[in-house]
């Protein structure tokens, strides 16, 4: 009666910026995280969106398999540059990278690469989140990465 397993659309649905999700559990438990709740907390139109990707079961098989066979490209481009890696089932790879992950970020940022640091969440200091992206993002990730690391 405690496990709360939850669903986002943004990445397998493409619909990242509407912040559409869902929590399946016990009737008890979703009792309780109804009280917090905002009311009114997803808008019309994301609603409909959600509904209508639902239905675009072929596109979404699409998107999955896109993102395990670049999951795995990036692990193996990743491992490669001497980077440790943590195996993911999701669409992002936690990477230990040598030194302080804000560096690397910014560094990334200014190469127009986009990464999370992980310090925050209690993963240490050289520790980032690499999002599966569209192909040419994923190669720019690489390339920008071992241009900082040579």
């Amino acid at each position: 009666p405690n496990l709360v397993v939850t669903r986002t659309f943004s990445k397998i649905h493409s619909l990242a910026g509407l912040r559409v999700g869902y929590a399946v559990a016990h009737r008890d438990l979703i009792t309780e995280l109804q009280k917090t709740r905002e009311p009114f907390n997803v808008n019309a139109l994301s609603q409909a969106a959600a509904l209508a990707v639902l239905k675009e079961k072929e596109a979404t098989r699409a998107r999955a398999a896109h993102n395990r066979l670049w999951l795995e490209d990036l692990a193996r481009e990743l491992t490669g540059l001497g980077l440790g890696i943590t195996p993911s089932q999701t669409n992002f790879i936690l990477v230990r990278c040598p030194g302080n992950a804000d560096a690397l970020t910014r560094k990334l940022l200014a190469r127009g690469v986009i990464v999370r640091p992980m310090n925050a969440f209690g993963l240490g200091d050289g520790a980032i989140r690499i999002s599966v992206g569209l192909p040419e993002e994923n190669r720019r990730c690489i390339g920008a990465l071992r241009e900082i690391l040579a």
